[in-house]
């Protein structure tokens, strides 16, 4: 390229540069009393248990009891958490690679969640699938997907499904940042906008795209204002907020819900381990990882709920022991299923 046609890259913003969407909430129980104290019990719990299931995920790879990768969402928990509390249980959704916290958000089995990671027949794919391809038809969860960007036409089909049998169901698709300049984004987004589909774009910035920064990556500065192209709504909205994630996208699912057509929302959030068990993180420093633990999502809304009165010390203790029996429970339930019969390897696919 001719050096006058160059392109000049931006320097990387700072921390202190980053949008005021990624910063805490801080331990305010303000607005908490515009919900019931069960569901406000309810979503800390299922980000405790996704927490607890992607911690073992290392264990399970040193044993060699999973084979392949396996991506954790730590860090992540309320971006799942917050958006489900906003769909309907006849509501679908779409994941990514990194989609254990979506399928428990939805309500899947964290038993034959555990027993698809180990390979076993009792798992949602009879073990075929593994960590990156769990699905649950009947919880709405159309499946993980291995493919960057492979969730897109997915829910694509289903919000015109959707809109063509008149179900009144919207379909919430997860993504990642990376996956933001993959063409078929654009190509849905644009179909979804000229035929109004009942569909929300639900892209998580947890700050990597493996081990890319955004930044790099991606032309402007707030990835919300893609949307602008499409004639629809961009929302940027703290991501390690469970409440600031349930009320931005519930916005988006009652817009999609009344006709109105698609959204894109766009959790800030961070990935507090590497992309994957044997990732170094050679590519981020100690003071950024540090900065974004103390927002944990998880922490900060037990201290929220606490100086609330909602729960106490006590009842946290107890949840955080639940979540890891749950777990350790799965883990036992998935090592006593059997393993596939290789005479079975041509069965449940389609072609």
């Amino acid at each position: 390229m001719p050096p006058d046609r160059q392109v000049q890259r931006p320097a990387r913003r700072s921390e202190a540069e980053k949008p005021p969407q990624a910063t805490g909430t801080g331990f305010s129980p303000k607005g908490l009393d515009r919900y019931a104290p069960d569901k406000l019990v309810q979503m800390l719990r299922q980000m405790m248990l996704i927490h607890a299931f992607d911690l073992v995920l290392p264990s399970l790879y040193t044993a060699q009891l999973t084979r392949g990768s396996s991506h954790a969402a730590l860090g992540q928990e309320a971006v799942a958490v917050g958006a489900c509390a906003a769909l309907r249980p006849d509501d679908l959704i779409t994941s990514t690679h990194r989609g254990h916290g979506h399928a428990i958000a939805k309500g899947a089995d964290v038993n034959r969640m555990m027993a698809e990671l180990l390979g076993r027949v009792d798992g949602y794919c009879h073990g075929k699938g593994g960590s990156m391809h769990i699905a649950d038809f009947s919880i709405g969860m159309l499946g993980a997907n291995g493919i960057v960007g492979g969730g897109f036409g997915i829910a694509g089909g289903a919000a015109l499904s959707a809109s063509m049998r008149k179900t009144d169901q919207v379909v919430l698709c997860f993504f990642g940042d990376g996956a933001i300049n993959q063409g078929s984004f654009y190509e849905v987004a644009n179909m979804a906008a000229i035929w109004k589909l009942p569909l929300v774009l639900l892209c998580e910035n947890n700050q990597f795209a493996m081990s890319a920064r955004p930044d790099d990556m991606i032309s402007v500065a707030d990835l919300a204002q893609r949307a602008a192209g499409f004639g629809f709504p961009g929302k940027t909205l703290n991501g390690m907020d469970v409440l600031a994630v349930l009320e931005g996208v519930q916005a988006a699912v009652e817009r999609a819900r009344s006709g109105e057509g698609p959204s894109l929302v766009v959790a800030t959030c961070y990935r507090s381990v590497g992309h994957f068990s044997g990732d170094a993180l050679k590519y981020r420093d100690a003071s950024e990882a540090n900065s974004w633990r103390s927002r944990d999502p998880i922490l900060n809304f037990i201290d929220r709920l606490v100086l609330a009165g909602i729960v106490s010390l006590d009842d946290i203790k107890t949840f955080q022991m639940k979540a890891t029996l749950e777990i350790q429970s799965a883990l036992t339930f998935a090592k006593a299923s059997p393993l596939p019969d290789p005479a079975e390897a041509w069965e449940d696919v389609y072609a």
